[in-house]
């Protein structure tokens, strides 16, 4: 009857750690990243006989070994925060702490630092990027928060020169120069006096106020721009930058026709911008950092680094939803995309916990841990009768 108290002891204490294991579940049921975890029971060592003879073989109780982790994915819950990040796929984040130790972590809820680091708003560790060679970068914005500016190299016209006018003017063309400076242009088209065949040429002029920028002809031949005559060089020298020129071209769609009383031009291709400041960030479904700038550009310097464990039971949580690895064998690098992995951003995949599932395995623990202390108690009772029957005697 000893024995059946330490029997229904070994029930307490492992049923008591089963409950401890339920209610960290329950209560990190809203924790983003959370993974759930569940207690293993196993029955004691036994002593009798093997062949069941006599009293034959008795167990000891139940005993617990370690939790196990559910890997499983948890939903995606969007949150309308850009820097939010989600993995869609069995990938990890990738972190590195204030002493270099990289974490791996599926709660994606990260945001720049002051010093223009993308860190973790849980602890403050560095997210890491991977870079050519499968080196691990910071994501960093230092001199990505503004966009230098680019100088107008082409401007392609579309549209129809109409001989039976003799001049056509376009106003307001944009052009820029390697200071990102905008010059807007006036362009005047003259037909030459007296041209009535081909091929019909036209002067250009190009000014800026008062100023004449350049000046040119194109020669239209067969109703389409003639080859070697279709281009002009408009050339700009800024005050303390490099000078720079773009060459207006007659295009493709360009043509000599008789329609209508007036020309049609207008410009169908164009480069060239001012510098801009940085305006917005994001991540792409690749996992690529998006700036986007105020002057319409676009930039994508950095991908996040994912991890992929080959055995989830070589991860270790330390807590603040993140895992340490003991094996790095079973650990490789990669990046989002290909069929792999995607990053859902203004989201986070909240906790794995099933509710229904823990209240289910709450039941059973509550019952066990019952009937264990009434075990214990029967026990009890029954050695206070020997006690009795011995002092009655």
């Amino acid at each position: 009857m000893i024995d059946t108290i330490f029997i229904g002891m070994s029930g307490l204490s492992s049923y008591s750690r089963g409950l401890k294991v339920i209610s960290n579940n329950v209560t990190n049921l809203n924790t983003p990243g959370f993974k759930s975890s569940q207690l293993q029971f196993a029955d004691l060592f036994y002593q009798g006989s093997q062949q069941g003879l006599g009293e034959g073989r008795t167990g000891h109780g139940v005993g617990t070994f370690g939790t196990n982790l559910n890997f499983k994915t948890g939903d995606i819950r969007s949150t309308g925060n850009e820097l939010d990040l989600a993995v869609d796929g069995q990938g990890f984040f990738v972190l590195k702490d204030a002493k270099d130790k990289l974490i791996y972590t599926k709660a994606g809820q990260f945001d720049f630092n002051a010093d223009g680091v993308l860190v973790s708003r849980n602890g403050g560790e560095r997210v890491m990027a991977l870079a050519e060679g499968g080196r691990l970068d910071e994501i960093r914005l230092d001199g990505k928060r503004t966009n230098p500016p680019q100088a107008s190299t082409k401007l392609v016209l579309s549209g129809n020169l109409n001989p039976s006018s003799t001049t056509y003017t376009m106003e307001n063309v944009g052009v820029f120069d390697s200071a990102g400076q905008q010059h807007q242009l006036k362009l005047t088209f003259t037909k030459e006096a007296n041209n009535t065949s081909d091929p019909i040429t036209w002067t250009v002029v190009a000014t800026e106020g008062s100023a004449t920028v350049a000046s040119g002809s194109f020669k239209i031949k067969d109703l389409k721009p003639m080859a070697g005559a279709d281009t002009i060089d408009l050339k700009f020298t800024p005050a303390g930058a490099v000078p720079s020129t773009a060459v207006l071209t007659l295009g493709p769609d360009v043509r000599g026709d008789v329609l209508g009383a007036t020309s049609s031009l207008s410009i169908s291709q164009k480069d060239g911008f001012a510098s801009g400041s940085l305006i917005k960030r994001t991540f792409d479904a690749d996992g690529k950092l998006v700036l986007t700038y105020s002057n319409g550009q676009t930039d994508k310097p950095f991908q996040l680094a994912l991890a992929e464990v080959s055995d989830t039971r070589e991860l270790v949580q330390e807590g603040a939803n993140q895992f340490l690895i003991k094996n790095q064998n079973a650990l490789s690098y990669h990046i989002a995309g290909n069929g792999k992995d995607r990053i859902i951003g203004g989201s986070v995949e909240v906790s794995n916990v099933d509710l229904s599932q823990e209240f289910s395995d709450l039941i059973l623990n509550q019952r066990g841990y019952q009937a264990s202390s009434q075990m214990v108690s029967t026990a009890n009772e029954m050695i206070q009768q020997l006690f009795d029957m011995k002092g009655h005697r």
